[in-house]
């Protein structure tokens, strides 16, 4: 029988919530913390909004010589490991080195760091060597610095596959817990709300150009324009659940149950986009039926020909409204490799509460056959919940998560 992989510890960090009974707090009531712009001055771009954790001051949770060795993506996500340890009941040294790993994703995260190294490097005449280099280095320096700060030499790796990345890291940290390691730290964070990560982020042609934050982000709403990107991400401490049980674990959030990925086909080739093979296969490893989810959280993706495609591939495989669907992320921005680990953390935590967070400040348009929760948050009983995400470049992923036992 294969092993149960079960979540004893978060650490999370959004806009709207540093810890995970703050982000609850917020998203539970559907608080807004998107607004403009504010780590640099973004009057010259086209797009100005942002959701950004404002509250973060990293010397009050690192050490100082950590401080100049790190990003601010990096420094979040070294506080939320600890913040998990301490969710999950574990010290670094409970657990065998080598029995305790770090799988994460990055899609964006380093760009702040390559800019800081370019300003560095540029009378050196190398930038443009140096600057390969350093997101070569940057894609690991995250999963190292937790490794190194907690004593963790078991597998370790990132995850590039843009915003689906966070799902596609959990789905590996739970085959290392299979092959027999006992503790994986896994999720995602991004933060690259600095001038040369804007112009990237804009070049992709997907963010809106509203300036008007109440209503900039709005999928499956007949005015979406595109997204507002956010900074931020969770950690999740997997482990296997007889190991969990054995150790005495308090704290068991749920199980990681299911997973499915794919690839959309060749723009033109008149192919079916892929995420609802993605969905197929994800209830399949599952073994549940569509019929047993209680709630989807959504991609999201704010334009209106990436919306029609989740909503049709949502409605093909639960049937038109026939399942409830929800976006939290309008309330934070998408967080990139951060967002779906985030959205995992939400269907969680809908678990222990009973209740779906809402999707906020969107109408939604009679052209998609969803039952989208608007307005404020719908009691329901939720045993198990789906995931999707997805990234540019074709990647399509989805995770099951279901309530402990």
């Amino acid at each position: 029988m294969t092993a149960k992989v079960v979540v004893t510890g978060i650490g999370v960090a959004t806009p709207n919530g540093l810890g995970v009974d703050d982000y609850w707090a917020a998203t539970r009531v559907g608080r807004n913390a998107i607004g403009r712009v504010t780590r640099f001055d973004p009057e010259q771009y086209p797009s100005k909004l942002a959701g950004e954790i404002r509250e973060f001051v990293a010397e009050d949770h690192l050490p100082s010589r950590l401080i100049p060795q790190t990003d601010r993506m990096t420094r979040l996500a070294l506080v939320a490991a600890d913040c998990a340890f301490t969710d999950a009941g574990v010290r670094p040294g409970d657990i065998p080195e080598f029995d305790m790993g770090v799988v994460t994703a990055s899609t964006s995260g380093g760009f702040e760091f390559g800019q800081n190294e370019l300003k560095k490097l540029w009378s050196q005449g190398s930038q443009y060597v140096s600057a390969y280099q350093s997101f070569a280095w940057f894609y690991a320096v995250n999963s190292g610095q937790i490794s190194i700060r907690n004593g963790m030499r078991g597998p370790s790796g990132v995850v590039v596959s843009d915003q689906a990345g966070g799902l596609d890291a959990i789905a590996q940290a739970r085959r290392q817990i299979r092959k027999g390691s006992k503790l994986i730290f896994s999720g995602g964070f991004d933060a690259s709300i600095c001038p040369w990560g804007w112009v990237a982020q804009i070049a992709g042609g997907r963010m809106t150009t509203s300036e008007d934050a109440d209503r900039a982000y709005l999928p499956f709403d007949a005015n979406a324009s595109g997204y507002v990107p956010g900074e931020g991400g969770a950690l999740l401490i997997l482990e296997d659940a007889e190991a969990a049980r054995g150790r005495g674990a308090e704290n068991v959030y749920g199980e990681i149950a299911g997973y499915g990925a794919t690839i959309d086909p060749k723009p033109g080739s008149g192919r079916e986009p892929g995420l609802r093979r993605a969905i197929e296969a994800a209830l399949a490893d599952a073994g549940l039926a569509p019929g047993d989810i209680d709630v989807v959280f959504a991609d999201a993706a704010g334009t209106p020909e990436l919306d029609r495609i989740e909503a049709e591939a949502i409605s093909a495989v639960f049937g038109p409204g026939r399942v409830p669907v929800t976006a939290p992320k309008t309330m934070t921005g998408r967080l990139y490799s951060g967002a779906a680990p985030v959205d995992v953390v939400a269907a969680f935590l809908s678990m222990r509460e009973g209740l779906i967070p809402p999707t906020t400040n969107v109408e939604l348009s009679p052209a998609y056959d969803i039952d989208l929760v608007t307005g404020a948050a719908r009691t329901a009983n939720v045993r198990a919940a789906l995931v999707l995400a997805r990234g540019q470049g074709g990647f399509n992923s989805a995770v099951v998560v279901r309530a402990a036992d």
